[in-house]
């Protein structure tokens, strides 16, 4: 049976350890999982024969909770966790959220704000000059200075505030092994400089052992937007580990050196990684406590590829884990599945085989393995490159193998699809088989706006693309007599969306008969393109304006017009529609989103004319006691919860028609 690490010097003393190598730190409660990165590296580092203990959310308010299990021989490995500490504590709103998923009974206020720079100068007041190498998704994304959508204003590089000596960005499996090597070996942690995949601090840019391009220094970031715009453009066209150069920023009187970015694991590597004895399960400490509720979301999940070339500019996937994809061996995944199915708790149901994005399994074209990704080409949006291969064939085959092991009643997939590069494979079998078997319910996909216009300015494909989509998933629903539904992911407030394209958007759902139950206001992440739109109204790509919902009044009324049946977010919808020119859809026409105040007049349908906001709402309004209308439900629940997680958002669904003939999905 495979052990956890050791979390006390009691752990230690069993394994008869009077000393270790290196304190893996984490911000999350200790889940020994491959999806959580903290597990992932400990582990590498275990494989490589070095002694690893793990200390999970330690108080930062008491220096003695970093000397629990003593000082390492070698050095200090630090995470913040899976996410960011600020977007774990807050929401887009800038709301305390009252819970956290990765923590022990799901509690939140177990790690502090900014976990990473907190936890390093503990360190540093307890340990002194001590080996200390952040990474992590905190780290990664605040590498470069950085707008922080919390402080409203730029911060400097990480790296700088947290103290530390080395910062490793993007998965890390081979930028920790050479600096674990290094130190080992009796390197001075301030001679690691040539790393790729990290980030140092230096007196001159002599240090640094690439080529290299030089970016606006924080203090022209901070004061000068434009200069914020350029500096982003450059971090993200040179991030790329087959042509992307060092990049530097003067901070003061120091220059931090960003190299150049560690190649991804190849497929022998990745499944090394992947296989390494996790227990897959949280430490049996957190079992009073309730548990950590993360890992049920991937507890019977399998993770078979890594990167994505979507290159959506709100995700900080592009920025972290790079464009370029990598996968298992269908050998390596397949000993995974069949070792899921002996687990206790196993039901039969692998709940997802997917990724960042989940039909990725290929590199997007043969180009880029000798050239890198393209500099200023989307491989998808807009419109599909020329030069992308779209092919499902090798996912298929994977599916199809995990489908016939013994004791596996279903593989769903529920992790992102990319329906834009489902519709370029000519090759119908994978999107057919999709339908047939992979759905549990509903398909999550991302279309995310319908105004093209937006749409662009997110690095998403038109709203046609989607719609071509939504049709062929219904046309292979009623072939093969499936109810199920497309659960889109739509975003308000997003840079370059106006209130008169938030009322076109209302309008498009409207006219699709549904509303979605939880709505994602456009959240300003580190590091990403969008956020750098946000704070400095210019697009990086073209260094051109755009426009910037900031203002809370304004985007509250965006965030109400894709929620227009609830009741309490009549007076936003009212003052949006006239505030946009748009009191045509004040009114009783099927078209019309909400009726008129009493004794104003509408501008909807003629008097005699079906009332009511949709195909839902079409019956006359009912009279109660004293002759007062009396509102009808729609029969839907809506909610509107911003500290909710999307992968939790869905439609409600509608009341089927009488009579329905089967595999006309209801409707």
């Amino acid at each position: 049976m495979n052990q956890f690490l050791p979390v006390s010097k009691a752990d230690m003393e069993e394994r008869g350890w009077y000393w270790y190598d290196f304190l893996i730190i984490t911000g999350d409660a200790y889940v020994d999982h491959p999806t959580f990165g903290p597990a992932i590296i400990s582990r590498v580092l275990e494989a490589e024969g070095y002694r690893v203990a793990v200390l999970a959310q330690p108080d930062w308010k008491k220096a003695s909770s970093f000397t629990a299990l003593g000082r390492p021989r070698l050095g200090v490995m630090l995470s913040a966790g899976n996410i960011d500490s600020m977007v774990a504590h807050y929401t887009a709103a800038r709301k305390r959220r009252h819970d956290d998923a990765y923590s022990p009974g799901n509690k939140a206020g177990l790690r502090p704000d900014r976990a990473t720079i907190v936890y390093c100068n503990r360190i540093r007041e307890v340990f002194g000059d001590i080996p200390l190498i952040i990474g992590g998704l905190e780290a990664s994304l605040r590498r470069y200075a950085h707008y922080d959508y919390w402080e409203d204003k730029v911060r400097r590089s990480i790296l700088v505030d947290s103290q530390a000596d080395l910062l490793t960005y993007g998965m890390g499996e081979r930028a920790t092994r050479e600096i674990a090597a290094r130190l080992a070996s009796g390197t001075p942690v301030g001679e690691i400089t040539d790393v790729k995949g990290t980030c140092f601090l230096a007196g001159s840019p002599a240090a640094c052992s690439y080529p290299m391009v030089e970016v606006p220094s924080f203090e022209e970031v901070s004061t000068d937007k434009r200069a914020y715009a350029l500096a982003n453009k450059v971090e993200y066209e040179e991030h790329d580990p087959i042509r992307g150069r060092a990049i530097l920023q003067r901070h003061g009187d120091r220059v931090l050196i960003t190299n150049p970015p560690a190649m991804p694991l190849n497929t022998a590597e990745l499944d090394f990684v992947a296989e390494l004895p996790y227990t897959r399960e949280p430490h049996p400490m957190y079992d009073s406590m309730g548990g950590v509720p993360a890992i049920e979301e991937v507890r019977f999940s399998v993770a078979h590829n890594r990167g994505c070339f979507g290159a959506c500019n709100f995700c900080s996937l592009a920025f972290h884990q790079g464009r370029m994809i990598t996968c298992r061996s269908h050998e390596s995944v397949i000993r995974e599945v069949k070792m899921l199915t002996q687990h206790p708790g196993f039901k039969g149901y692998i709940h997802d085989v997917g990724g960042p994005t989940a039909n990725f399994r290929h590199p997007s074209c043969e180009k880029q393995l000798k050239h890198g990704l393209c500099k200023n080409r989307a491989c998808l949006a807009p419109t599909p490159c020329p030069n992308l291969d779209a092919d499902h064939s090798d996912y298929l085959k994977l599916l199809r193998e995990l489908r016939a092991i013994p004791g596996i009643k279903k593989i769903f997939i529920r992790s992102g699809i990319r329906f834009d590069y489902m519709l370029e494979d000519k090759n119908g079998e994978f999107f057919a088989e999709l339908v047939q078997h992979h759905v549990s319910g509903q398909l999550k996909v991302a279309p995310e706006h319908c105004v093209n216009g937006v749409l662009d300015y997110m690095g998403k494909p038109h709203i046609e693309v989607y719609e071509k989509f939504k049709q062929k998933y219904d046309r292979l629903n009623q072939r093969y007599g499936k109810e199920q539904y497309v659960v889109p992911y739509l975003m308000s407030s997003h840079p370059g969306c106006t209130l008169q394209d938030a009322v076109k958007l209302a309008e498009w759902l409207n006219k699709t008969g549904r509303q979605p139950e939880q709505v994602q206001d456009f959240y300003p992440t580190p590091g990403t393109l969008s956020t750098c739109m946000y704070y400095t109204g210019i697009d990086p790509r073209t260094m051109k304006p755009v426009y910037v919902p900031t203002d809370p009044h304004d985007k509250a009324m965006q965030r109400a017009l894709m929620q227009w049946k609830r009741p309490d977010k009549r007076p936003l919808i009212l003052e949006a529609l006239r505030k946009a020119g748009r009191e045509d859809l004040i009114g009783y026409g099927k078209h019309c989103l909400v009726r008129p105040e009493p004794g104003r007049p509408g501008s909807g349908a003629p008097q005699g004319e079906r009332r009511g906001g949709g195909k839902q709402d079409a019956r006359p309004e009912r009279k109660g006691k004293g002759g007062k209308p009396k509102l009808r439900q729609a029969g839907l629940r809506v909610e509107h919860n911003e500290s909710a997680p999307r992968r939790k958002a869905g439609w409600a669904k509608p009341k089927a028609k009488k009579n329905a003939r089967p595999g006309k999905g209801g409707r």
